[in-house]
């Protein structure tokens, strides 16, 4: 992965050198500040950050004014990172323009997991192929191989298998799944779902197991 600059805000030391730890290992690079002031100068002196975590409660200017002020004049990724859970705080957040809300404690690989899909969906990083856990999908040739070898499957099940690994770590309801790769204007039944990672599944062989089922909810893509 070339790159990326992301900048983590928070004013504790501990959250910041954690957040860091695991995005570095991805590749990322990482800028840290202390509090919203700090940031907002550090994010208009630096023109190539292309996402930022952003912690709610800070001294100086809290996470709210500092995604407001960013927000006048960018509209660069934002993930919201608090200790607060109430619904009305979450609203606050994406009525401010947060693309994502994660509430502490979190897992950090979660975490760096949404990190990835938001850039993907922002064209931040080439799309144009995904490579995870041998599996290696071509976008342009419409290609699966796994492990090397290739693999034939329909085109919803290559849009399918290209979203999961797109959203790795990430829970994924049968309704995200339909509106993401069957479209809004699907009408049908989320058995669809279950027959497509079935078929999925056999013809990945033992990297089938990878695509987890959330009971209840959906699916989730894990490389063990």
């Amino acid at each position: 992965m070339e790159q990326l600059k992301i900048l983590v805000v928070d004013d504790e030391a501990r959250m910041r050198k954690l957040v860091k730890d695991f995005l570095s290992v991805k590749g990322f690079t990482v800028v840290e500040a202390s509090n919203g002031e700090e940031a907002v100068d550090i994010f208009f002196e630096q023109k190539d950050i292309v996402l930022i975590i952003l912690d709610v409660m800070m001294p100086k200017m809290d996470g709210w004014e500092t995604c407001k002020t960013i927000r006048k004049y960018s509209q660069v990724p934002i993930i919201m990172l608090t200790a607060r859970t109430e619904e009305r705080d979450e609203l606050q957040g994406f009525d401010l323009g947060v693309d994502e809300y994660i509430a502490k404690p979190f897992s950090p690989k979660i975490l760096v997991a949404r990190v990835e899909a938001i850039l993907r969906r922002s064209n931040a990083v080439n799309t144009d192929s995904v490579e995870i856990g041998g599996i290696c999908i071509d976008k342009v040739a419409h290609q699966v191989t796994i492990d090397g070898k290739d693999i034939e499957l329909s085109y919803k099940e290559f849009e399918l298998l290209a979203y999961f690994l797109e959203n790795q770590g990430i829970a994924l309801s049968r309704e995200k799944i339909l509106n993401n790769v069957w479209n809004y204007d699907y009408f049908g039944d989320a058995r669809t779902i279950d027959t497509h990672v079935k078929k999925l599944r056999n013809k990945m062989g033992e990297k089938g197991d990878y695509i987890r089922t959330i009971w209840g909810m959906g699916y989730k893509f894990e490389v063990t």
